[in-house]
């Protein structure tokens, strides 16, 4: 288990939630929810960490480990994403993905790809791109302007 899956299966037992509750409340199915706290998938889409984190009263840094303050964050950091970015984001992935739905199909291994697979790389694009995004706001922000 990683330090994400267990924070995810200890938040879920303080607010006394099953797999099965955690996973309507997310919109997805409770076998999703098991392997997050295995730590069998561990790019879980940013709305969905939202989600978490607004049910469990925490920020999403605690939920994926990049943290150890578990409160909630008072105010915005001048790090993070805007709806300007969110947009950008959003074109950015849409032309990655039709750039990668060309006539040459894709593969891993010789096998084409199939949906499952696309959305995986999909939402491993979306998190890269947010990844991204944010390190160079940390990065380039002049200090005057950091609140």
């Amino acid at each position: 288990m990683n330090v994400m899956g267990s924070r995810i299966k200890e938040l879920r037992l303080q607010k006394g939630m099953t797999q099965d509750e955690l996973a309507e409340k997310l919109g997805m199915n409770r076998a999703n929810i098991s392997n997050y706290e295995r730590g069998q998938i561990t790019n879980i889409p940013s709305d969905k960490l939202d989600i978490m984190a607004d049910l469990f009263d925490t920020n999403v840094d605690y939920i994926m480990g990049r943290s150890d303050v578990r409160e909630k964050e008072a105010g915005t950091k001048y790090f993070e994403l805007t709806e300007k970015d969110e947009k950008d984001i959003a074109k950015k992935l849409e032309a990655m993905m039709n750039d990668l739905d060309s006539d040459s199909s894709l593969s891993f291994m010789g096998e084409p790809m199939d949906e499952e697979d696309r959305e995986l790389l999909r939402i491993s694009l979306e998190n890269t791109l947010r990844m991204s995004r944010e390190m160079a706001k940390k990065k380039f922000t002049p200090k005057k302007y950091r609140k």
